[in-house]
Order: structure tokens, then sequence, then C-alpha cells
């Protein structure tokens, strides 16, 4: 399981991609961007975020 520095928050996420709330919450929503659900809280593991990166940039060379 990942430990609370492996999860990240939306702010988090905003932040580190340099977009928007809706924007991140519609990667979550479309599920390009992995997540889950702790109670109401909406987490993001580090290694969900990396894959998403990879997946993009492998789609932009491509």
């Amino acid at each position: 399981m990942s430990t609370p520095k492996e999860l990240l928050t939306v702010p988090q996420v905003m932040a580190r991609l340099q977009l928007g709330r809706s924007a991140v919450y519609d990667l979550l929503r479309t599920r390009q961007l992995a997540s889950l659900t702790l109670g109401r809280a909406r987490r993001i593991p580090t290694h969900a975020l990396s894959n998403f990166i990879r997946t993009r940039l492998d789609q932009e060379a491509a």
C-alpha cells in the first residue's frame, strides 16, 4: 500500500502539472489519471502521476 508521501492531493497534482482544478478533475473523471478515494478525499498515487506523464510523452513522440 502507498505511504502518505506517495499519495498526492488534487492541489499538489495541480501544482506539479501546472493545471487548474477542473482540468485535473477532468483527467480523473476520464480515468486518464488514476486515483483512489479515502472517505470523501481524492488521492493520486505518485506512480499514477508518473505513468500519466510517461504515457503523454509517448503519445507526443509518436
